[in-house]
């Protein structure tokens, strides 16, 4: 199902969110949901539970369509992901369903590796590079209650209004 996305200043988008634990059927709709949700928004790459308004640490990634990605993991749900490696640093424009007026620059990893669970239950670690390092950590941090605003230098100098596609 196609959820409303819940946009800033809303407080659930500040939230620390609540581990999953092992999956029973309300995560698995949840994960549905989230992938459901995701597809209505064209060149989407993420999504993270607070951001249809659950407040559990669940996130669905897909970089499929992307060509900033030439090798992607796939569209995957992570469940209760833990950040086992992080290396470099380089800051990238990066925009947000729930802050949808604006964009800005960020500094994350260019090397991550992510521990997760599956909506089946299953455990799976994962190293992302480039682009999908940088969707992964977007979608972690707002398991955290950390939006793209927290994480720039410069309100002045690193947030753009977003521009309107045709």
């Amino acid at each position: 199902m196609v959820r409303d996305v819940v946009v800033f200043p809303d407080r659930r988008l500040k939230r620390v969110c609540i581990p999953v634990g092992e999956p029973g059927p309300a995560a698995r709709r949840l994960a549905q949901d989230l992938r459901d949700t995701a597809a209505a928004f064209p060149r989407t790459t993420g999504i993270a539970a607070p951001q249809v308004g659950e407040l559990w640490r669940m996130c669905f990634i897909d970089c499929t369509e992307s060509p900033r990605v030439p090798d992607p993991l796939g569209p995957i749900v992570m469940i209760d992901p833990v950040l086992t490696r992080y290396d470099g640093d380089e800051v990238g424009r990066e925009g947000c369903l729930s802050l949808p007026q604006i964009t800005a620059n960020v500094q994350r990893g260019t090397e991550i590796g992510v521990r997760y669970m599956d909506p089946e239950g299953r455990q799976h670690e994962v190293s992302a590079s480039g682009f999908e390092a940088r969707v992964i950590l977007h979608e972690m941090d707002h398991l955290d209650g950390i939006l793209i605003l927290d994480r720039v230098r410069s309100l002045t100098l690193d947030v753009y209004p977003r521009k309107r596609r045709k």
